[in-house]
């Protein structure tokens, strides 16, 4: 059997015949259709306050029972504050069950009894972007100079706004920054600011950087240009609920500690190039550190060269044996800790085109025979800065 009864109370005023002949029906029935759009709205607007203050009613309890689990501030004034607010949580489901039982009581009317059941909506709109699949490192590079060249000023206005209606203002009048260009540049301009310290001017250019890649992620997830996004996502923004909102939060402290991150390691790769370039400045002519060669030298040796005595360096090479003091001497002469003078080339060179001539006039040596004969005739110290440095 069907149940008729849900008919039985329907308002109407636009097929009532029986009015008083000195009434102007058309104007009646006007009046009386005003005063019920009028009911309806006010009836909406107090859906629209409950629901505002359910939010808040949510995110307060949120956060006061977080700082009660983590222990901070006064445990008792938190407790008693969080009594309070479960105590206007019950007086809004109360609030929220008298507006139940009104709206149910309301009489159907012209504007309620039904609903469209068929209802097409046909929007001419531009083709979503396609990626730039195509392009090379060095062309993607290449357009983001450009980019940067021409919108910088522009990108530093937006990464500084603090309100999202004049974000949203900000981006409907220069589109051209809807783009991952724009999120690219806050992501380094973040990076430097966090390698210059300025960490509260860093975390709100993150914040925008965020809203710019939601915004980037919302027209991919809809196929459509960035564009036609702006303000969409202002708008979901400024009304969402407590968990979008908590999501959001989440993202921005994720994206800043990934730019505290880089920006410490861009540092240490800014100090270990410039120790690179600074140990590359010192190399002497043989290719080595002074440095590293200085710490792996003997001490009596590391004192001749810190008092740059030169006879005590003669002294202390002649100690030692042969081959050692001359791998000492040539190390030295790479690094340029030693840098034998003119004088000493000149003697050494004398030195050689005499045992040449000895040699052409008497009779032949062996090799062995010839650096024996060298070694007891120079100074053990001498014989670095001519053949044993080559």
């Amino acid at each position: 059997m069907v149940d008729y009864s849900k008919w039985k109370n329907i308002e109407i005023s636009d097929d009532e015949d029986d009015t008083h002949p000195n009434i102007d029906t058309p104007s009646l029935f006007r009046w009386r259709h005003q005063a019920r759009v009028e009911r309806m709205a006010e009836m909406d607007h107090e859906k629209e306050e409950l629901k505002k203050k359910r939010q808040s009613f949510q995110a307060r309890l949120m956060d006061v029972k977080e700082r009660i689990a983590k222990k901070e501030g006064d445990e008792p004034a938190l407790k008693k504050e969080l009594e309070k607010i479960e105590a206007e949580g019950k007086e809004l489901d109360r609030i929220e069950s008298e507006m139940l039982k009104k709206e149910k009581k309301t009489p159907w009317n012209v504007d309620t009894i039904s609903k469209p059941g068929f209802e097409k909506t046909v929007i001419n709109k531009k083709a979503g972007r396609k990626p730039d699949e195509n392009l090379s490192e060095e062309e993607r590079e290449q357009r983001m100079k450009q980019f940067v060249k021409e919108n910088e000023k522009l990108c530093k206005q937006y990464g500084m706004l603090r309100k999202y209606d004049d974000s949203k203002r900000f981006l409907q009048e220069h589109l051209n920054l809807v783009s991952e260009d724009t999120a690219n540049y806050l992501v380094i301009w973040s990076i430097n600011l966090e390698m210059e310290e300025k960490h509260e001017l860093m975390a709100h250019v993150a914040h925008q950087c965020i809203c710019m890649q939601y915004i980037l992620e919302l027209a991919k997830q809809l196929d459509v240009d960035p564009r036609a996004c702006v303000s969409s996502f202002f708008s979901k923004i400024q009304h969402c609920q407590p968990e979008y909102r908590a999501q959001f939060e989440s993202e921005i402290e994720g994206f800043k500690g990934r730019i505290q991150k880089r920006a410490q390691e861009k540092i240490q790769e800014a100090i270990a190039q410039a120790e690179e370039e600074e140990r590359k400045e010192r190399l002497g002519p043989g290719g080595l550190d002074p440095a590293d060669v200085f710490e792996s030298l003997p001490d009596e040796l590391k004192a001749c060269f810190e008092s740059r005595d030169v006879e005590l360096l003669q002294k202390t090479i002649a100690a030692m044996p042969v081959d050692v003091a001359k791998l000492h001497m040539k190390r030295c002469v790479d690094s340029g800790l030693w840098v034998p003078n003119a004088a000493d080339l000149e003697g050494d060179k004398k030195d050689d085109e005499e045992s040449d001539d000895a040699a052409d006039g008497g009779e032949e040596k062996t090799d062995d025979a010839k650096s024996e004969s060298a070694a007891k005739e120079e100074p053990i110290y001498t014989g670095v800065s001519t053949e044993d440095v080559d």
